[in-house]
């Protein structure tokens, strides 16, 4: 079993995901009023087909949530995910 992290690097605006201390993958965000921005999602295509993606993007709406804020989900990958796992949701900022 690989050694897996996800922290958000608030100076590069990202969180990363390391497999065994490598970066894998990143999700990009801004903050706008309130609300993580998220605006795009990639692995390493070293990296893909293990679900870092999905692990990625889980960590990094528990730690909004833990937060206290919503989300808006320009990115594709971030919308799709929630759209699949319904207890994410409630996490979509309402206009």
């Amino acid at each position: 079993m690989s050694d897996l992290s996800v922290t958000d690097v608030t100076g590069a605006r990202r969180y990363e995901i390391t497999v065994d201390g490598v970066l894998a993958g990143f999700a990009a965000y801004r903050d706008r009023d309130g609300h993580r921005v998220f605006t795009h999602t990639e692995i390493n295509p070293k990296f893909e087909r293990r679900g870092l993606g999905s692990q990625l993007v889980r960590a990094a709406l528990d730690d909004v949530r833990d937060r206290g804020m919503t989300i808006v989900p320009m990115c594709p990958f971030v919308r799709s995910w929630i759209d699949s796992h319904d207890g994410y949701a409630d996490l979509i900022a309402r206009s």
